[in-house]
């Protein structure tokens, strides 16, 4: 199935529009402290949660921003699906100690401004690898080389990787689906980030029917 980047390929819809409402709340949410690392998580699967990221990271580099795009999800990884992208060397290379930069994983993309790196093989311990000196290492080095680094994490609420690697970035972004994600179950994420010392920026609640509020609706944390 294609996955659609809307924000790029039809930048004038109403849903990037909404990406862009999205792009412009977080950029106030981070206005006494500079957002230069964010985690985008859901409560489980299926929300929406990857594409989500993915067309946040275009918004970002459409407004001029250095943008990197990691997929933090070292177990059913699928931003190299999104994009198009091989996924023979990416993260888990990294954070394995293989020797790789951030510049010799990161790969280019039809956005300008807009770098991914991959999940690379799935690891059998990634938890410990996202808690890792090494991923502090990539962090800091992403962070040198870009203005905005974005990780794509698993649910938080099925494993724990999400938490680990929020804990490592100045804010975490819930993806939650209208009629689908349950209350108890978006509180009980929030609660688990908060827990994991997460900065919580705010809500995105998609699958809104247009007619209400658009497609995307984001609640930021007051």
């Amino acid at each position: 199935m294609k996955r659609t980047l809307i924000a790029h390929e039809n930048p004038r819809s109403p849903i990037s529009e909404q990406y862009r409402t999205i792009r412009t709340n977080l950029d106030f949410a981070s206005v006494d402290s500079k957002l230069h690392t964010m985690t985008v998580t859901s409560a489980g699967p299926s929300e929406g949660k990857s594409l989500t990221t993915a067309n946040l990271a275009i918004v970002f580099a459409q407004q001029g921003k250095r943008v990197l795009l990691v997929d933090g999800d070292l177990r059913k990884p699928t931003v190299h699906y999104t994009f198009r992208l091989d996924n023979v060397s990416g993260l888990s290379n990294y954070v394995a100690g293989h020797g790789d930069t951030v510049r010799e994983i990161a790969q280019p993309t039809q956005v300008d401004g807009l770098d991914i790196v991959t999940s690379g093989p799935i690891p059998p311990n990634p938890s410990e690898l996202l808690g890792s000196a090494r991923m502090e290492a990539f962090i800091d080095e992403a962070k040198q080389k870009y203005d905005l680094v974005i990780f794509d994490s698993p649910p938080v609420l099925a494993v724990t990787d999400s938490q680990v690697l929020t804990s490592q970035t100045d804010g975490a972004l819930l993806v939650v689906r209208n009629k689908k994600t349950e209350k108890e179950a978006a509180n009980r994420s929030k609660e688990l980030l908060e827990q994991a010392k997460a900065k919580v920026l705010g809500i995105v609640l998609n699958d809104v029917p247009q007619k209400e509020s658009g497609y995307y609706a984001y609640y930021g944390n007051r």
